[in-house]
């Protein structure tokens, strides 16, 4: 791999191949995704419990365990990339683990073990790249070529909405009429290219080599901050970031508890993904906030600038506390919302809905990167100019505040048209149009 610089002024002919790539994995990712909960509900992996509400409450379980686990391994993929492997060496052999996850799904479609061995695997190799890709991109770029940065990150995320709209409308398909070997076999295919893809272009990336252990990171300098002692001091941020930890152990505790019977009375029954989410919520806020209390402890043993670094880190926390359960809810499209949509009628007597193209519920999912490929350009070009003209500068975090308070609405008119399901009323699966909007 090169470690050269970038020709000067040009668009890194090796960002083709990234982009690529990331065309093929996503489709890859969101078609095997977006039929796993169809699937699950039909399969013979959950054929020991009865239709209805209980095969479905299983099938949402399995299924946000397997996006709890996407969004965790990116802190083991980051770590590997920076301390030992460097990037492109992480992301090709996560790429392989990712596609020996997507042949475990195709081949072990009547296996329980197998099948959810493939979806750790997927799990593993897909959040071991998410936080390496976007960054290796970034790094084929210098000081003189650096305008083009923000052309290929554009084209970058509208890739991934082009890939995962097609694999929205596709996957269904594939699942109803030539099975689940073949629809999860589709996406392996994809990833197996993704992966030969990125690797062709492994004699042109400029390749960042890892840092190291940095002994001024982020966890040393809170580390140090907390058991730091004063004289005649307490240590208020120690006590308050323990007890985050014990929290959060006790509601891992009283789920497990929930396994054998064995929970209090008054607790509500959780499962482990609520659990989990509800544990690391209260990690990162009390000891985020433990951290702060005595974040001054550490100047001295650490640099200022790491120091500083920390504290702007921990006053985002709640950026992150906000964040954190968009995602949750943003994930219920492909769980709660298709088993909503199974229970709609799909209009395909009116002239004007795609019968030939559309025919099943799951498929209403396209309609999230088709919106965001339509809206991006609307918002760039004409929402946001107009808006500075009107005097309002929409920066990036009053974006992502009226975001997150404006999709808050779509679980509102969700919970309305359930509502009306369970009344008894005949609703059109059109009507969920309105909650992607």
């Amino acid at each position: 791999m090169s470690t050269t610089s970038v020709e000067g002024g040009r668009m890194p002919r090796q960002i083709a191949y990234i982009i690529g790539n990331e065309a093929c994995e996503r489709f890859s990712f969101y078609g095997m995704r977006n039929i796993l909960m169809p699937f699950l509900i039909s399969s013979i992996l959950l054929a020991y419990l009865p239709e209805g509400a209980q095969r479905d409450t299983a099938a949402k379980d399995i299924f946000h365990t397997f996006v709890i686990g996407v969004y965790f391994f990116p802190l083991l993929g980051g770590w590997l990339s920076d301390r030992y492997f460097g990037k492109y060496n992480t992301i090709l052999w996560f790429s392989l683990i990712y596609c020996a996850g997507h042949a475990c799904l195709a081949l072990f479609e009547s296996n329980a073990t197998g099948f959810y061995t493939g979806l750790f695997l997927i799990a593993l190799g897909s959040g071991g790249i998410k936080p390496l890709v976007v960054s290796f991109c970034g790094d084929q770029f210098d000081q003189s070529n650096k305008d083009k940065a923000k052309v290929v990150f554009d084209a970058f995320y509208w890739i991934i909405n082009f890939g995962s709209f097609f694999a929205s409308l596709l996957a269904p398909l594939f699942l109803r009429h030539w099975g689940p070997a073949v629809a999860f076999g589709i996406p392996g295919v994809l990833m197996f290219i993704a992966t030969v893809v990125f690797w062709m272009g492994r004699r042109h990336y400029v390749n960042v080599p890892p840092a190291g252990d940095d002994p001024d990171g982020f966890f040393k300098v809170v580390g140090t901050a907390l058991r730091a002692r004063r004289p005649g001091e307490g240590r208020p941020g120690y006590v308050v970031a323990v007890l985050g930890l014990m929290l959060a152990t006790a509601l891992l505790g009283i789920w497990a508890l929930s396994l054998a019977g064995a929970a209090p009375s008054w607790w509500p029954e959780y499962g482990f993904v609520i659990s989990a989410c509800l544990a690391l919520g209260v990690v990162i806020a009390l000891g985020g906030w433990g951290a702060s209390l005595q974040l001054e402890r550490a100047r001295g043993v650490h640099p200022d600038a790491a120091v500083d670094g920390v504290r702007a880190v921990l006053r985002i926390l709640i950026v992150f506390a906000l964040v954190t359960p968009f995602w949750s809810l943003f994930d219920q499209k492909a769980s709660t919302w298709i088993i909503q949509g199974r229970e709609m009628a799909i209009p395909h007597e009116a002239a004007w809905w795609p019968s030939w193209l559309v025919q099943d519920a799951a498929q209403m999912q396209a309609l999230n990167p088709l919106l965001v490929m339509l809206l991006i350009p609307f918002n760039n070009l004409v929402l946001y100019p107009l808006l500075r003209r009107l005097g309002y500068q929409p920066t990036a975090l009053r974006r992502m505040g009226w975001g997150i308070a404006i999709s808050g609405l779509s679980w509102v008119v969700a919970g309305m048209l359930q509502l009306w399901l369970d009344g008894g009323a005949q609703v059109s699966l059109t009507l969920q149009a309105l909650p992607y909007l």
